[in-house]
């Protein structure tokens, strides 16, 4: 850990009167592990005489309460399907192939509630009109249309004034909404949130001047590598200045045998752990190898945790070209881009420069690869990035998680073997392209086959904040200030449960191994890693943080409101009503059961073509409540 004596630190900041949780501490100098996480801000904690049920059925609590005993979720059935092949020769000319299509409005729903953050009948009728792969590959291209960093300048949350947003983490809460409710790249934005739950920072415990800037750095440079190449995502993740105070690479010393001084393990360890290869070597398929005794095998030892450390040393800021303002009450204010400057080893480059760094430059052993003693930074961060790049691990470790987050918590071995046969070649010889990752998890047979949905084993708890983020833009929820001020959702007894860019720990919100104890997961042997952050309290909390985000009561509406434009015109329809929310909803996955019980609660109101609109409004809130409370939504297929 740093000292403070050392060059690499910083003068502590003042801290701020922002809230409480901006006045904890503001030392730059950087954690040595990562604490849990921090206390709300207090105007996003819920006044519990607020809390309250829908006043109209009961059916809304017991569907929802039903979560907690789901199946849990996913696929370790089926799996393959054809993959072409065999015959004689093409007839000359080649016919033009053609593009796989849904074959139904549900089909196309659920295809694109899996690659995005939303359907749309927009987005069903293009998708069935040209197909998967070609509606995928547009919104691919797509251009990013507004960064993180672009709404943080304009909105004056980087102004150095009174406001003191440098301390503040509520305009990375802003920003970060802003991203997952507006605009296009939504495609791009599913895969970027699910790299943010792979390499893992939290805005709720970095501690660092410019923390929401850093974390929404974070958040820009995940959207910008999501279809890139995987080498350069890990190296980007490596440098980062938040992932540097999270994990503790920035101000981390070489070894000093005078003073028994060793260099901090943490990011060394966790980026093979978490972020490349795993705990236990793997085959293709992700299944874990083991002895001769039936042990699995340990991808590393201790003595690579302490050789890769080494290769994590030196590194500081980048302050080139970065002012300092001075604040009222002493102190002085970097400009907030040095949040988006990778990290540097140049000792010239610092805040407080010197002619030589703290880079280890003894030599470096860890998993077979041997860096040799004299060998600078910028090489040993080159090489160290290539041996864990390279490691027959990293397919199928990545590729099952990437699977996880979008498509099946338990998907078949022969589907994480294809999708890490493609991670490892691309069809072109390029290891690492994610977008070939990404389109091969979404395209593969086992994602798009009905008849794989249907199995039990198939399928995955919808995360809440993909549920919150669902809902804003099915329903064109709009923010008057377009602040989208939200705050932070994460509580778990009066919020969302969940807030992105808000993980308690480094092992982000569920652990990908996770199984409910005495679950029918558990007695199927499936997995259900979002199982992890549901309770009997959590599922309660849910359903009224739904209900008050739905009418728009709720605190953290702050000028925030769904329209419900295409809805309130068949109010009084129940049938075309339900069929509609069925499709952009659930993706035509509401069983008849579960469609009769909510379409009693809704036909027990008096709601005709001559209603006014605000009772017609009132029953799509009913509406969309009771679809979004049932298990046929909160569990995905």
């Amino acid at each position: 850990m740093l000292d403070t004596e050392s060059p690499l630190a910083e003068p502590k900041e003042q801290p701020s009167k922002d809230n409480d949780e901006d006045n904890a501490q503001t030392s730059e100098i950087a954690l040595e592990a990562p604490p849990s996480r921090l206390a709300q801000d207090d105007d996003t904690r819920s006044d519990p005489r607020e809390v309250s049920a829908l006043s109209k059925g009961a059916a809304v609590s017991t569907l929802a309460l039903a979560v907690a005993a789901c199946g849990g979720g996913s696929s370790g059935s089926s799996g393959g399907g054809n993959t072409g092949g065999g015959g004689g020769p093409l007839p000359t000319p080649t016919p033009t192939p053609t593009a796989l299509a849904p074959q139904s409005d549900p089909d196309a729903a659920s295809f694109i509630l899996r690659a995005s953050l939303s359907a749309s009948t927009a987005d069903v009728a293009s998708i069935r009109d040209v197909g998967y792969e070609p509606w995928l590959n547009a919104q691919i291209n797509q251009p990013i249309q507004e960064t993180g960093r672009q709404f943080l300048a304009s909105a004056g949350y980087e102004d150095i004034d009174d406001n003191r947003w440098f301390f503040s983490r509520r305009p990375g809460d802003y920003a970060i909404w802003r991203q997952l409710m507006t605009g296009s790249n939504a495609v791009r934005k599913r895969a970027a949130l699910a790299l943010s739950e792979f390499f893992v920072i939290s805005l709720s415990t970095i501690q660092m001047t410019w923390r929401s800037s850093a974390a929404i750095a974070w958040w820009d440079m995940l959207n910008e590598h999501a279809f890139g190449n995987f080498r350069e995502l890990i190296e980007a993740v490596t440098l980062n200045p938040a992932m540097g105070v999270f994990l503790n690479t920035r101000g981390n010393r070489r070894e000093d045998p005078n003073t028994g001084r060793v260099p901090d393990e943490n990011y060394g360890r966790e980026v093979m752990q978490l972020f490349s290869i795993g705990l236990f070597e793997l085959n293709i398929d992700g299944s874990v190898r083991t002895d001769s005794n039936g042990d699995p095998l340990e991808t590393y030892t201790n003595d690579d945790v302490t050789g890769i450390a080494k290769a994590f040393t030196g590194y500081d800021y980048d302050y080139t070209g970065i002012g300092l303002t001075p604040i009222a009450g002493g102190g002085q204010i970097p400009d907030p881009q040095y949040v988006r400057q990778p990290m540097t080893a140049d000792p010239s480059r610092w805040r407080n420069p010197r002619s030589s760094g703290f880079h280890s430059m003894s030599e470096k052993r860890f998993l077979g690869t041997v860096i040799p003693a004299g060998t600078g930074a910028q090489d040993t961060l080159r090489l160290t990035m290539d041996a864990l790049f390279n490691h027959p691990n990293v397919g199928p470790f990545f590729g099952e998680q990437m699977i996880q987050r979008l498509v099946t918590s338990n998907p078949s071995r022969a589907y994480v073997r294809r999708v890490a046969e493609v991670f490892n070649n691309n069809g072109n010889g390029v290891r690492g392209d994610l977008r070939a990752v990404f389109r091969a998890i979404l395209m593969d047979d086992e994602a798009l086959g009905r008849t794989a949905t249907v199995a039990n084993s198939f399928g995955k708890l919808r995360e809440p904040m993909l549920r919150f983020t669902q809902w804003g833009r099915t329903f064109d929820a709009r923010s008057a200030d377009g602040n989208w001020r939200f705050g932070d959702l994460s509580d778990s007894s009066s919020g969302l449960g969940q807030a992105p860019l808000r993980p308690p720990s480094v092992f982000n919100f569920f652990r990908p191994g996770y199984v409910p104890l005495n679950s029918q997961s558990a007695n199927a042997g499936l997995v259900a890693p979002e199982f992890q952050i549901v309770n009997e309290t959590s599922v309660a909390a849910y359903i009224n943080f739904m209900e008050r985000s739905i009418d728009g009561s709720g605190r953290w509406m702050r000028a925030i409101a769904a329209t419900y434009n295409n809805e309130i015109p068949i109010a009084h329809q129940t049938d075309n009503l339900l069929d509609r929310l069925d499709l952009l909803l659930t993706g035509g996955q509401m069983s008849q059961a579960t469609r009769t019980i909510i379409a009693d609660a809704l036909n027990a109101e008096n709601v005709t073509s001559a209603s006014s609109n605000a009772d017609r409004l009132a029953q799509v809130q009913r509406a969309v409540m009771l679809v979004m409370s049932s298990n046929d939504y909160i569990v995905q297929k």
